[in-house]
């Protein structure tokens, strides 16, 4: 049983670093897309619409099998089936968190613009000091929903054969003829998302001070 709990800590330290790189990268690129989504250059906010329908309409686990094997059947180059896996993750998840980035930014109302250009603050200090902590108060629910959906996901990164959580349950499984070791790996996504979910809670409760 130690050895077997030692395997899953290091599938479940896998899936945790997937988890943490697609939040590294995703969150800021999926702003980037908002802001290009919402650009008045009609260009560019054609082809992050596409980029955005691609993402939300394609099931990850093709988008994961594509970014792993195309370049290699296309340019005939190949590399690591954990960078595919976080590259894949990554495009994935920041066309969901730009749309819930523009939802956020455009239910701020323009008056607010308005009123910090009269009492003469800079664009840069009106919307990091007073419309980015509503925006934050106002797509926390939504971001919170996406980033347990992350935890649960970094399963399908067996898909390639990254040997996170799932693979390594499933793996042990087979070998044991026993569901034990994935009741263990269920028993660990549900602490990861109890400890996301709680600090979203705990992230609600600071930014209600926000009026």
């Amino acid at each position: 049983m130690s050895g077997l709990l030692s395997q899953m800590l290091e599938g479940t330290v896998v899936s945790f670093r997937i988890f943490f790189l697609t939040l590294v990268f995703s969150l800021p690129l999926g702003f980037v897309v908002a802001k290009g989504k919402m650009s008045a250059f009609r260009p560019l906010r054609w082809i992050t619409d596409l980029y955005i329908q691609i993402m939300r309409g394609t099931p990850l686990i093709l988008q994961l099998i594509f970014v792993y094997f195309a370049p290699f059947y296309v340019l005939g180059v190949s590399y690591d089936r954990f960078t595919a896996c976080i590259v894949a993750f990554v495009i994935n998840y920041s066309a969901y968190f730009a749309e819930i980035y523009r939802s956020g930014l455009q239910a701020m109302n323009r008056g607010q613009y308005e009123a910090a250009k009269v009492l003469g603050f800079s664009k840069v200090y009106t919307f990091f000091h007073i419309i980015l902590p509503q925006v934050i108060k106002t797509i926390l629910p939504s971001l919170g929903n996406e980033v347990i959906t992350l935890v649960k996901d970094t399963a399908l990164a067996q898909t390639i054969g990254v040997a996170e959580l799932f693979r390594v349950a499933q793996t042990a499984s087979a070998r044991e003829f026993s569901t034990v070791p994935i009741f263990i790996a269920g028993v660990f996504y549900f602490v990861m998302n109890y400890i996301v979910s709680r600090l979203f809670v705990i992230g609600e409760k600071k930014l209600s001070y926000y009026r």
